[in-house]
């Protein structure tokens, strides 16, 4: 992939918001506003906002993550500009609050830093602990779960789309073939299995990287949850009011890209296609791509991956 995050590499800056100036340049902040912040995080980016609305501005909070929604009652339930709701931001459209219209939507896709930091919640193999990887501790299936019961072919499809692990079909064999002596239940097993099937092939990066990252944007179905998401958004939208994400892998950014280039109002077509009908332009793109400066990635290693696409929604 193009902008991985590795995190057997990363550093521990847990409060970092990324690119925390140019998410608040893009999002053209009105005092009055109403904001989203669907990912709220440890709420430095929502912070940061909140400083900038007036008693009339509004910010309204979601993260799919208990602990998420838990720092921010303890920190920002009392404000009577902020509402919380413990949710997957795909679902916004279905937030009754949110259908006055909103100035602003902000998204920080993937796993976050806190969540890659508690070793129970099993995202990182830089430490022992239960195969979890579910953003919402309260819903559907762990990784160790899906292992249990996916079937090989399923098993390499996911580390292949997902990850694109050239070793997919070799580590898919693998796993039904260990789990058949005993299910795979921890980060280190999975680690230490992926390590013997493909070797230390990329100096500085763990072996399982892609492994991990595939199963964790499976579990939690990530890529479905951007589509729906950005969906809902651009119907949430007032006109003038901004969209901004920041993602964190090719698949995620290329997901965001072609969203935005599809509401443009292009003719679309290639070399094999005739060029289909303009649609009416929805979305208008706000510069091109931003990437995190030298500085902040020296601050935050975290953020050297990352990649902010602004637009702007039409009448």
């Amino acid at each position: 992939m193009e902008r991985e995050r590795d995190v057997a590499t990363a550093g521990r800056n847990v409060h970092i918001p990324v690119m925390l100036d140019e998410v608040l340049e893009g999002l053209a902040l009105r005092e009055n506003g109403r904001y989203l912040d669907g990912t709220f995080g440890r709420g430095g980016h929502a912070r940061a906002i909140l400083d900038r609305l007036s008693a009339d501005g509004r910010l309204f909070l979601m993260d799919r993550d208990p602990a998420a929604i838990a720092v921010a009652e303890k920190g920002l339930a009392t404000d009577p500009r902020v509402s919380l709701r413990h949710d997957n931001f795909a679902a916004m459209g279905e937030w009754p609050a949110l259908q006055g219209g909103l100035d602003g939507v902000l998204l920080d896709l993937g796993v976050s830093s806190p969540q890659l930091d508690d070793a129970s919640r099993g995202f990182s193999f830089m430490a022992d602990a239960p195969l979890d990887m579910r953003m919402d501790t309260t819903r559907g299936i762990s990784a160790a779960d899906f292992l249990a019961e996916a079937d090989e072919a399923e098993i390499a499809d996911v580390l292949w789309t997902f990850g694109e692990e050239r070793f997919s079909r070799r580590i898919a064999k693998a796993i039904v073939e260990r789990r058949a002596t005993a299910p795979i239940a921890r980060t280190g097993e999975l680690a230490e299995l992926v390590a013997r099937c493909v070797g230390r092939r990329e100096p500085g990066k763990n072996p399982a990287t892609r492994t991990f990252q595939a199963l964790r944007i499976r579990v939690n179905a990530e890529l479905e949850s951007v589509e729906r998401g950005l969906d809902a958004a651009l119907e949430l939208l007032n006109v003038g009011g901004r969209l901004a994400v920041i993602s964190f892998h090719s698949l995620e950014d290329r997901t965001v890209k072609q969203f935005i280039r599809g509401h443009e109002g292009r003719v679309q077509g290639s070399r094999r296609a005739p060029p289909t009908e303009a649609k009416t332009a929805r979305l208008k793109p706000i510069g091109k791509a931003i990437f995190p400066s030298e500085a902040e990635v020296a601050r935050n290693p975290r953020a050297r991956s990352a990649v902010l696409r602004i637009a702007e929604k039409l009448a």
